[in-house]
């Protein structure tokens, strides 16, 4: 019997919970049968790089396309990051283990998946990214626990993508280096700002063998 796990799925701006539900069936191995899945909405706030439209958001962001210099808005993040570490806390109290627990993001989505699970106190079972950045300084660094440093990231960035440029993908990689976090990152040739479904089998077969060595 496989453990149970939990996937938290975290969306990107403007988007919902409910409508990235699918990406859950391209997960067909029978180790998948014992997952909790989560797909929560953003709630609505004004954008400042949307000319402070309102709209499903995270955290605010202030310009796009996104560089790997562009600016970071730390205490909106800081402030989304306590909400995802109250629905882990929230699995972990009803019986999941932490090294059970995955999150996964896109884009908005994703900078946050890395932030939440760098400044989470424990090690997690993974943290993936896609289309993602590193939503804050390195001066942070310093507020990352031993555990936290073991999660292990996946990232994966289409080289076409022309609203969180490749470059800001490229960016976190000198930065996890720094925290001693280790990180695989995967280059997707052809793939604009969005998610294909070769990265998600990847996603699963990546999980998968994490699965496997946390059970044995």
């Amino acid at each position: 019997m496989a453990a149970r796990t939990f996937i938290l799925w975290l969306h990107g701006l403007g988007d919902s919970g409910p409508a990235n539900e699918p990406i859950k069936t391209i997960f067909k191995s029978p180790e998948f049968r014992n997952t909790k899945w989560l797909f929560p909405s953003a709630p609505s706030n004004p954008v400042s790089c949307n000319y402070g439209m309102v709209m499903p958001s995270w955290f605010d962001i202030l310009e796009l396309p996104l560089t790997a210099g562009s600016p970071r808005d730390e205490s909106s993040v800081l402030k989304a990051v306590k909400n995802v570490h109250a629905v882990i806390d929230q699995e972990i109290s009803g019986g999941i283990k932490p090294e059970n627990v995955y999150i996964c993001g896109f884009s908005q989505g994703g900078a946050l998946t890395l932030a939440s699970v760098l400044l989470y106190p424990k090690a997690l079972g993974g943290g993936a990214i896609f289309s993602g950045w590193v939503p804050f300084n390195s001066s942070i660094i310093n507020q990352f626990t031993e555990d936290a440093k073991k999660t292990p990231i996946l990232w994966s960035h289409g080289i076409d993508d022309k609203t969180v440029l490749f470059e800001s993908g490229q960016a976190a990689l000198p930065f996890l280096q720094e925290a001693g976090v280790t990180c695989e990152f995967k280059a997707y040739p052809d793939l604009g700002h969005s998610i294909s479904t070769k990265e998600l089998q990847y996603l699963e077969s990546w999980i998968k063998q994490r699965m496997q060595s946390s059970s044995s």
